[in-house]
This record gives C-alpha cells, sequence and structure tokens, in this order.
C-alpha cells in the first residue's frame, strides 16, 4: 500500500482522480490514516456538508495480507451528526481488496458542481469515473444486484443507500460481504451522508491480477500468524461464544448485569430477554437452515458473523450483531427475532445505523408515536425514514434531533451520537467512555464491557467508580492503535487475556512490515491518533463541557441496582492526562 487515490469531485469538466505518494501519511493506516488526513487537511470549523469536508476511507496497516482476521476498513470525516472527527470502520471484503490494489486510502475531495451521480471502478490497470443517474435512490440490496450483473461477484463495493443521498445524520456506509451483499456498514456518525453529497453511490474494487501483500519477513510473520491464530481458536471468547452465537451472545450476559438498556434507557432488564438472545437466534437459524457462524470477509478466524433466514429458509439478513438487537429489540420493548431481522435488513437497504435508528426509535416511541413493543409500527417508521418524509427525515437525522423535536429530554446522546447497548450507570468504566472518546458515545472506542462484565483483562468492578477512568484511558488507547492496523476488534478479548498472543500480534506486524514494535510502540501509536483527534474536536469548539453524559444518566437511578452515574467531572477531565 504505498499510493493515495485522490478524487476532486469539483473539477472542471467532472471529478477526476489522481494518485499519489504516500508522503507524510507513511506509515498509518485505518483509523490512523483517516483521523490524520481529517486532522491536517480539513478545516475543523468547516460544515460537514460542505466541500471543505474530506471523506477519507482506508484499509489497515495488515489488510490485503495474510494475517488472520485483518481486514477491517476505516472510514473517517467531519462527521454531521456530532461536529467533530470521526471514524466509522467496518468488516466485509473492501478493506482486503483496496489493500491489495495497493491504496492505503481513498481521499473524496470537494462536491459536484451539477446533481449527477457517479461511480468510480478500480481495478489494477487504473480508475474509472462515470455517471451513474439511473441508480438515484436506488437500494443498496438492488445496488449490488446490478452492479454484479455487471461486474460479477468477485468484485467488492463501498456504496450508500438513500439514507445516504438524502444527507441523512443517520446514514451509513455499507461494504459487501463474502457473498457480495451489502450486510457490514461503517455506521455511526453519518459517513454516508458525507459520501452523499459528494454524490458518489458506489467504488467498486477489483482486484483480479493483485496478489496478497508479502511480508518484508516471511518467516517471522507466518510464525507470528500461526501462533496469533491459535491464541484466537483456544480463548473462550473468539473461539468459542462468537463462532457459536456471533455478537449477541452478549445479550443474556448484559440483561443478567443489570445493564441492558430498555425502553429508552429507562430500565437495565427486559423481561423477555430470552426470545430475542443469541442463543435463541443461532438455534433458529439452525433449525430453518441458515447458519449461526460465518466470517464477513475471507480469512476471518473468529467467524462471529451469521445468516439468519425465514420460516421457509429464505435469506432476510445476515445475523443481527448485539447492538442491532438490542436497539430495535429491548431498547424498543420488541421481542419477535423474525421483526428484529426484517428491520436489520431494511437499515442495511436504506443505508442507515441500526444503533443510531433503534435509539431514534426508541425516543419516538418515548414521545408516543408508537407504542414501545410495537414491531410492525417500528417498521412504519423506518419506512418513513426510507421514503424522505418529513418525519422520516426528522428520525434518519438521528436521536438528538428525534429528541429536540418531540420535546423529550431522555436521549440517551453524547456529542450527539446515540449510545450503544450499556447503560452506563450499571457498566461505568462504558460510560466514562461514552463520555471522553472524541467520537461521541461509542462501544468500540473503548469496550470497557470486557474487564467490567466479561472479567477480560483483569476485573473492575461495573457499579463501582475506582478503577474505571484508568480502565477507559488504557482501552481507548489500545483501541485507537488496534483500529490503525486493520485487525478486528474481537481480538481484544485474546490479546487482553493472553500475552503470548498479543505478543503474536505485535510480532505479525514486525514481520510484515520489518519493524521491531514493542508494546510501548503500540501504546505510542494509539496516544498519537487520539491527540489528533481531541486537537481537532478543540479546533471545532469541542469542550471539556462536552465530555459529559446528560443529566438523567446522574439523577434517574437505574432497576435493579439502583445506580446512578457518579463518577466526577474532575475525573472525566483526567482521562487524557498522560
Amino acid at each position: 500500500m504505498d499510493k493515495i487515490l485522490r478524487i476532486d469531485l469539483c473539477a472542471e469538466g467532472g471529478p477526476k482522480a489522481t494518485v499519489t505518494d504516500l508522503g507524510n501519511y507513511a506509515g498509518m493506516g485505518g483509523r490512523g490514516m483517516t483521523s490524520m488526513v481529517i486532522s491536517q487537511e480539513v478545516p475543523a470549523d468547516c460544515h460537514p456538508l460542505g466541500p471543505e469536508n474530506k471523506l477519507v476511507i482506508a484499509p489497515g496497516l495488515m489488510a490485503g495480507s495474510a494475517a488472520s482476521t485483518s481486514g477491517r476498513i476505516s472510514i473517517g470525516c467531519k462527521s454531521p451528526l456530532t461536529g467533530g472527527i470521526k471514524e466509522s470502520n467496518a468488516g466485509g471484503q473492501a478493506g482486503q481488496v483496496l489493500a491489495r490494489l495497493g491504496y492505503a486510502a481513498i481521499i473524496l475531495e470537494g462536491q459536484p458542481q451539477s446533481d449527477d451521480l457517479y461511480t468510480v471502478f478500480i481495478n489494477k490497470d487504473g480508475v474509472k469515473i462515470k455517471t451513474a443517474n439511473d441508480l438515484k435512490g436506488m437500494l443498496n440490496y438492488d445496488l449490488a444486484e446490478k452492479v454484479k450483473a455487471e461486474y460479477g461477484d468477485k468484485v467488492a463495493m463501498i456504496s450508500v443507500g438513500p439514507a445516504g443521498e438524502m444527507k441523512m445524520c443517520a446514514a451509513s456506509i455499507a461494504i459487501t460481504d463474502r457473498e457480495f451483499r451489502p450486510t457490514r456498514h461503517a455506521g455511526r456518525g453519518g459517513v454516508g451522508a458525507v459520501m452523499g453529497v459528494k454524490r458518489i453511490k458506489a467504488i467498486i474494487l477489483d482486484d483480479s491480477g493483485c496478489p496478497t501483500r508479502q511480508p518484508k519477513n516471511s518467516d517471522k510473520f507466518k510464525e507470528a500468524n500461526k501462533l496469533f491464530v491459535q491464541g484466537l481458536k483456544s480463548h473462550a471468547v473468539t473461539g468459542q461464544g462468537l463462532p457459536a452465537f456471533g455478537t449477541n451472545v452478549l445479550t443474556n450476559i448484559i440483561n443478567e448485569a443489570g445493564a441492558y438498556p430498555t425502553y429508552n434507557f429507562k430500565q437495565g432488564q427486559f423481561k423477555d430477554v430470552a426470545k430475542i438472545s443469541g442463543e435463541t437466534f443461532a438455534e433458529l437459524e439452525k433449525t430453518r437452515g441458515g447458519n449461526p457462524t460465518h466470517g464477513c470477509h475471507r480469512g476471518c478466524a473468529i467467524q462471529c458473523s451469521g445468516i439468519f433466514v425465514d420460516k421457509d429458509g429464505k435469506y432476510v439478513t445476515k445475523q443481527p450483531e448485539y447492538e442491532t438487537v438490542w436497539a430495535h429489540g429491548g431498547n424498543c420493548g420488541i421481542n419477535d427475532p423474525d421483526a428484529i431481522a426484517r428491520i436489520d435488513f431494511m437499515d442495511d437497504n436504506i443505508g442507515v445505523d441500526t444503533i443510531e435508528m433503534g435509539a431514534a426509535i426508541g425516543v419516538a416511541m418515548d414521545a408516543g408515536l408508537v407504542n414501545f413493543g410495537d414491531a410492525e409500527g417500528a417498521i412504519r417508521l423506518l419506512e418513513e425514514v426510507g421514503k424522505g418524509t418529513p418525519l422520516g427525515r426528522i428520525l434518519g437525522n438521528g436521536t438528538a434531533a428525534t429528541a429536540k423535536m418531540f420535546g423529550i429530554e431522555r436521549a440517551p446522546v453524547v456529542k450527539g451520537q446515540a449510545m450503544p447497548a450499556y447503560d452506563p450507570r450499571a457498566v461505568k468504566g462504558m460510560g466514562v467512555t461514552y463520555a471522553t472518546s472524541p467520537m461521541g458515545a461509542d462501544h468500540t472506542a473503548g469496550y470497557a464491557v470486557a474487564t467490567n462484565i466479561l472479567k477480560v483483562g483483569g476485573d473492575v468492578n461495573p457499579l463501582g467508580i475506582q478503577g474505571q477512568i484508568e480502565l477507559s484511558r488504557n482501552l481507548q488507547i489500545a483501541t485507537a492503535a488496534l483500529d490503525a492496523t486493520g485487525y478486528c476488534l474481537f481480538i481484544a478479548f485474546a490479546i487482553l487475556d493472553q500475552a503470548e498472543t498479543f505478543n503474536a500480534m505485535v510480532e505479525s506486524i514486525n514481520g510484515m512490515y520489518g519493524l521491531n514494535m514493542n508494546g510501548d510502540d503500540v501504546v505510542a501509536l494509539g496516544k498519537k491518533i487520539l491527540s489528533m483527534e481531541r486537537d481537532f474536536n478543540k479546533r471545532a469548539g469541542f469542550t471539556a463541557e462536552d465530555d459529559r453524559l446528560p443529566r438523567f444518566f446522574k439523577r434517574e437511578s437505574l432497576a435493579p441496582h439502583n445506580v446512578v452515574f457518579d463518577i466526577a467531572d474532575k475525573d472525566l477531565d483526567a482521562v487524557f492526562n498522560w
């Protein structure tokens, strides 16, 4: 990956592609690349949907190689949802394919001067950009079928659905999986709206004739990768729980811990949780002829994805993720797996973040638009989003916008972004991450659940205040570095528990690039990325007051533990003191 593709959307005569070398961005990948480009090239005070914003698409440092579980891709911009810097992370095939094509990043710059819509096709011979007005308003699954008919199913695609074209702040960017289905999404922060305003409907990637990226030190790389895979396979979470039940294995666990946000964060447990658990979904899939064990991209050792089918064995959607099942399930009081799967498909097809939409619909239910538990009512609301009606545009612009329009104080957001599936009152390390991450409320930014609840990498009492600042700080640093590599976040379970697996991961990077990195270098990389992100947000106008949870979390106690979020503001302000 020795080049950057820049596409100038406002060039005279139409979009123009230019290939440059890495320059100052050498050594960066994934989130490191996206955050560095945004920090250095985007005016922090620009409008997120203005021409000064850029969209950066970057595979991780290990993508395109034989490194196991390394195909994650980062998409960055100034977020329309938060107003700050954003990196949204996805699986699927695009990261691997883009890396094999030799690109460390695609940077979309400016905006077209016309209303034309475009597609970009990239293969070993170069880049072709063409008008594609016949694709306007097309749903992601329909788009995939049309692209497959023209290019075959061995390519990868990055696309936006109608929500992105309508510039909704909850709009996602879809990435196709191994079966060329648009099931993997860079969902958070409204990155789809930025791609939409730049009038790029789809980027098609074809790595035919491009070999797997080769390591500088083959022997070191192969040995490290072998040990790394062994570590993933031997760990209870990455080797057993996730492959068997997917990420939704967490539903019963988090509910039992009293941290499962229910009815728009009113309760910590959902009475019908067993009906929507990972175990229930997996059993349904197996009974009907689906599959609870599936990799979202080739070369994944964990296989936490899955295929959900209906009662007749017909494909419905990928196995819904834990956060999706919570957002549209317990959060909305919905207990029907088939309804949740249908909503998941609709989210992917329209191109919206499942977390943001589930939280927005939960707020709409709190406002009385439909009742909690009304699955068909939730589906009708989502149909409004797809149509772009006035109500649909309110919901499609996210949880904070929905709460404001309907006069609801209980808006579970930080920096304008909806909280995921862990109540910060009962998992306080998660609350610290929500409050202080430069990305807004984001579970992946510093996944304290690992240690608070699952006791991976140590044991910090989820209900106490001791140790939560340090836990979140260390996890945010480690995650920022991990997001730069392209390795899946879920490897964290194994590398936190197994020193030899962490060392194998580091040695795989060393073998790939001919380096001599150690753990301290990983920490330094994470700190560098976070510092760039916080600096951008500061220039965008963020202050310490933005690193806070909504006040109702301090005021309203959460059953069954009857706890509030009681970590002091001064302690939150110390997270990034290193």
